[in-house]
């Protein structure tokens, strides 16, 4: 994985250890596709929980792997803008259950009783998304806020 550092940088292990929002963008062939995910990074992997019967990505992934994947973490009042962006290649996996739960904790925290009813007894159907960068773009592009 080739890292590309901006002037200004910051530690990308701490940064993809935050819950997140990464934005997953594949191809169509209507075009470009972009969608909302949780996250979990590990072994220089972005891992990606998936439904073929509701998510429409894991078809697109299998169609043409080729794709990349956005984060911000963006706070208005303090001007932080940390920024990673992700080009690679993804694959559509089995599911795997320690992965899945990682994943989820991150997200909705270790008292999984407590998860909202759709995250939970999630192997039925489901698939992982592994996303393996090529190239990754580190960038602080915080700004002096005007508030």
């Amino acid at each position: 994985m080739k890292v590309i550092r901006g002037n200004r940088s910051f530690n990308l292990d701490e940064f993809l250890m935050k819950p997140l929002f990464a934005h997953l963008s594949t191809l169509s062939q209507e075009g470009p596709r972009e969608s909302p995910v949780w996250y979990h990074w590990k072994n220089e992997c972005i891992w990606i929980i998936g439904s073929p019967s509701s998510d429409s990505f894991p078809r697109r992934i299998e169609e043409t792997p080729e794709c990349s994947i956005g984060i911000v973490d963006f706070d208005h009042i303090t001007g932080k803008v940390l920024h990673v962006g992700f080009r690679g290649r993804a694959t559509v996996e089995p599911f795997n259950k320690g992965i899945a739960t990682r994943l989820l904790t991150r997200y909705l925290g270790s008292e999984e009783e407590k998860w909202d009813p759709r995250f939970k007894d999630l192997e039925d159907g489901n698939i992982l998304i592994r996303f393996v960068p090529e190239t990754v773009v580190v960038r602080d592009q915080s700004f002096i806020p005007s508030i």
